[in-house]
């Protein structure tokens, strides 16, 4: 009964099948060093972690349980992003068809007035 729940969670929160985690396990592989204790969650729960925060635009601290604590899970995209790890899986699942990659640059330029600046009278303003 706990193996039915187990799948049927993961197959919800889950994006990538058995064979498009094959295509960029070497990657993930490749990107170890072998030092340092065992990680907390693994490669693919981080992952599916990591594309489930881009999938839906949630905040870190919005991550399901699923893939682990959303701290162990941040680490590990900023440690990929830092590498360019994810950046070689990514543009891997866009080869595979699985996944369409775009950038998008976005400004946000916020412009800060002093606190007086807005709706005081001018001097020598004319009075309404």
């Amino acid at each position: 009964m706990i193996r039915f729940w187990y799948s049927l969670v993961m197959d919800k929160y889950y994006s990538l099948t058995a064979r498009q985690y094959a295509l960029i396990e070497p990657i993930l592989l490749e990107d170890k060093d072998g030092r340092g204790r065992k990680p907390k969650i693994s490669d693919r729960h981080a992952l599916e972690g990591v594309l489930y925060i881009l999938r839906e635009g949630c905040r870190w601290r919005a991550l399901p349980e699923v893939f682990g604590h959303w701290m162990l899970v941040f680490m590990r995209y900023k440690r990929w992003v830092e590498r360019g790890t994810l950046w070689k899986i990514l543009m891997r699942l866009q080869k595979s068809g699985t996944l369409q990659v775009s950038v998008t640059f976005m400004d946000s330029s916020v412009v800060r007035a002093h606190r007086h600046a807005a709706g005081a009278r001018k001097k020598g303003a004319a009075k309404p």
